[in-house]
């Protein structure tokens, strides 16, 4: 405490020259301005498949090419740029108790859970088992005694539950388990719920939009579609100023190229175009640039997570977010 009010949680910083560190320089900043130029380029040219009427009309209003006959929605660099320059360069995540703030800038890194795991081994019975709400409930709490998860992602499903609330439920468990930020499927029929549950815990929509609880994630559809729920998640987030991350999920080689430096543009095209939508509907939206990213197993038409191209191309889009001063959420492995 200083002051009397709590000190937001800011972990060293990446890429610091430290004894025993250990860090990669994937680009020059000459790699750096090709990549952004070629993404500017697909983004005005190629452009991005729209499968959302309001989010189409979002982006010509902004100033983006669109042809409604095959959704298609061309963006210029000019609106790229302003919608760049309007995005927050720190993001605050946070937690019910002050005290797990995060603020996500520059260098720092936190960690986060990941998931999400259908089975558990039961750690009573070592049983292999559907995992269950309870388990959900279950490890929130243990990551909430963890000091070194920061905060907390949809871990587990609980298969106890009808699927089409699972959101709801695991958003209720991870609330009533830690005092961390949560991250949540901005699910678009059940968004309405989803504010409501977070508002009540943070005191009222104004409080929880000053102290953000809850941060969504939305996945585009590579390569470079963005489907009807992914738009609404940005659009509704965006529109309550609620963090938001845009997160792609390409696979090098199946559905992006299969060489890295043109997955990391496709990529980027993504989450561009997401961030633009995001802040034609707000400007100031909080956008965190995403990343899951990785290569298809060629023989078994699989994602591949661990391998070493899912480290370098995330470590390259996590370079790219520092490039546009962005925070950044990606895949560890």
């Amino acid at each position: 405490m200083i002051g009397g009010h709590a000190v937001v949680k800011r972990r060293i910083s990446s890429g610091q020259a430290m004894l025993g560190g250990f860090g990669i320089n994937i680009f020059t900043e000459n790699d750096f301005m090709a990549i952004h130029y070629g993404t500017l380029e697909v983004l005005e040219k190629t452009g991005v498949f729209v499968d959302n009427p309001e989010a189409i009309d979002l982006y010509e209003s902004g100033g983006a090419r669109v042809d409604r006959s095959n959704k298609k929605v061309k963006i210029p660099a000019s609106l790229v740029d302003e919608c760049l320059h309007s995005a927050p360069k720190k993001v605050l995540l946070a937690g019910r108790d002050a005290k797990n703030d995060i603020l996500l800038e520059g260098t720092r890194v936190h960690f986060c859970s990941f998931g999400i795991g259908l089975n558990v081994y039961d750690p009573f019975t070592g049983a292999y088992r559907k995992s269950t709400k309870k388990d959900v409930g279950d490890v929130a709490r243990l990551c909430d005694y963890l000091e070194d998860i920061d905060m907390l992602e949809c871990t587990l499903t609980p298969n106890d539950v009808h699927p089409n609330v699972y959101n709801l439920h695991i958003l209720e468990a991870n609330l009533r388990n830690t005092t961390k930020p949560c991250l949540s499927d901005p699910d678009p029929g059940l968004f309405p719920w989803i504010l409501e549950m977070a508002s009540a815990v943070a005191g009222g929509e104004d409080k929880l939009r000053e102290r953000p609880i809850i941060s969504g994630i939305v996945c585009p559809q590579s390569p470079m579609t963005f489907h009807h729920s992914c738009c609404e998640g940005i659009m509704q987030y965006a529109r309550h100023e609620l963090p938001m991350i845009v997160l792609p999920m390409a696979m090098a080689g199946g559905t992006s190229p299969v060489t890295l430096a043109g997955t990391v543009i496709s990529h980027n095209v993504e989450v561009l175009a997401g961030l633009v939508l995001a802040q034609i509907v707000h400007k100031g939206a909080p956008i965190i640039y995403g990343s899951s990213t990785t290569m298809l197993d060629l023989k078994t038409a699989t994602a591949t997570v661990g391998c070493p191209e899912l480290a370098m191309l995330n470590a390259a889009l996590a370079k790219m977010a520092q490039f546009y001063l962005l925070p950044s959420w990606v895949a560890g492995g």
